[in-house]
């Protein structure tokens, strides 16, 4: 993507898995300077920064340990910033539940200090905002039938979740997110805001640790490499479109490319139909590439997740051009291939819980 002048960007919760994936593509541009904004929380974090600052260009590379929910951080940080895409979030809908108060202050407040800073700079940056297809809660006004390994929508004509489907929060998770989710959307009509928000199902691919609350795929890969049992909530018959990494940082370019027809848009964003794959169906992909039959132990499903999400990208194919290129099977063979050459880091970060929740989002 050609660009006529010095490009300044901000990546909150910028050393996890998508924010250190984009930041490494982006240093590759001799005329932009990135500044992580994150404060470390996170299993692998500071690895993923270590290995930032190993790259090429990395002397455009700047570090800030802050917080979102501190205003003055996040405006200092945001202050000269000519693109803003912010990732810091708390990620899974178990822990919104335990702790509320947390999930709102995190993905709510922060994302309000957030807009807050770009509003405030005057320089009217393009904010990239990842929510997620939590926001469209159970679905269940797409029923569907168990076939095989997985479950089909009874529609055969459904193609996948438009952004016209209804929001339904389902989970102090799914509130707080969709709240942020429209005050983004909002500052677009309201304050000129170039915002963009993406809806996103599954992401996967290297540099994604495989805890519990980052990446079902990972998370599985690693623990029947290892040797873990899985624990499967429900039958295992629920249906998600996974998007390599990769894939979506080729729709964030494409989004900023197109800021004219994208600014102020919300987009649904996975692999689509072509991607969509069940859990049981994750597993035998996963034995195939590892020679490994995976442990499982079941229990019954939790409350509030969705039997099949896919993603309808029609809308950013419409807007920018963008279509995903990788295979899920590719998706899986380059997960495998950070594992065996980052193997005891993986293995270092691994939670003491191994179980899969598809409640989660697959950002940090």
């Amino acid at each position: 993507m050609a660009h006529n002048k010095a490009r300044s960007i901000l990546i909150t919760g910028g050393a996890g898995f998508i924010g250190s994936n984009l930041a490494a593509r982006l240093l590759t541009d001799s005329q932009t300077h990135v500044r992580i904004f994150d404060n470390l929380s996170r299993n692998g974090v500071s690895h993923n920064l270590a290995w930032l600052r190993s790259l090429s260009g990395s002397d455009r590379l700047e570090f800030v340990e802050g917080d979102v929910r501190n205003t003055t951080a996040v405006f200092n940080a945001a202050k000269d910033a000519t693109e803003i895409y912010h990732f810091a979030a708390q990620v899974a809908v178990t822990t919104s539940i335990a702790d509320p108060r947390n999930d709102f202050d995190i993905n709510v407040t922060g994302t309000f200090n957030v807009l807050e800073a770009a509003r405030r700079s005057g320089r009217h940056p393009f904010v990239l905002f990842t929510s997620t297809n939590k926001v469209y809660g159970g679905l269940h006004g797409v029923p569907v039938v168990a076939e095989d390994t997985r479950y089909r929508a009874q529609d055969t004509a459904f193609r996948g979740v438009t952004e016209m489907e209804l929001l339904d929060f389902h989970s102090p998770y799914g509130c707080s997110k969709g709240a942020a989710d429209q005050y983004v959307r909002d500052y677009a009509r309201i304050y000129d805001l170039p915002t963009v928000v993406f809806r996103m199902s599954c992401i996967a691919g290297p540099r994604q640790f495989g805890t519990e609350d980052q990446g079902w795929v990972a998370h599985f890969l690693y623990s029947v490499l290892e040797g873990r049992p899985i624990t499967i909530y429900g039958d295992g018959f629920q249906v998600r479109d996974v998007l390599h990494v990769y894939d979506l940082l080729d729709a964030m370019q494409a989004a900023h490319h197109e800021i004219k027809h994208t600014a102020g848009e919300v987009f649904n964003l996975g692999g689509g139909a072509a991607r969509a794959v069940s859990v049981m169906e994750v597993l035998h992909a996963i034995a195939h590439e590892t020679g490994i039959e995976p442990i499982l132990r079941y229990r019954a499903i939790r409350p509030g997740d969705q039997p099949l999400y896919i993603s309808d990208t029609t809308k950013l194919a419409r807007h920018t051009g963008w279509r995903p290129r990788r295979s899920f099977r590719e998706t899986l063979e380059s997960i495998h291939a950070f594992w065996k050459s980052n193997r005891a880091l993986v293995a270092g970060q691994s939670n003491s819980t191994y179980a899969a929740d598809l409640l989660t989002e697959e950002v940090a």
